[in-house]
């Protein structure tokens, strides 16, 4: 069953040293290995319904759960996230669609 992981970004950028890092390697972990993700959406324009705004959202496509945690846990991925997190504080969540 498709699997998404969205990301967001719960306030703007405090460390944009680290952002410019995780975006120089983000779009390399993406394509390198067979990791077979579809970004779906990403930071665009959005209006909050309920709770409270975000700053941002990604949305990433996978064929299943398995293959979101092998991306998400690869090592590759584990040194980019490392400058996400150093850049803004972000929740991360892993489910499944139809």
């Amino acid at each position: 069953m498709t699997a998404y992981i969205v990301f967001i970004r719960e306030s703007p950028v405090t460390d944009s040293d680290a952002m410019d890092a995780y975006r120089a390697a983000g779009p390399g972990v993406a394509a390198s290995g067979d990791w077979k993700l579809t970004p779906l959406a990403a930071y665009g324009p959005m209006e909050t319904l309920e709770g409270e705004a975000a700053d941002g959202v990604v949305l990433l496509e996978f064929p299943t759960m398995a293959d979101a945690r092998a991306w998400y846990d690869s090592p590759a991925y584990a040194e980019a996230r490392a400058h996400r997190l150093k850049a803004a504080p972000y929740r991360a969540y892993l489910f499944e669609g139809r």
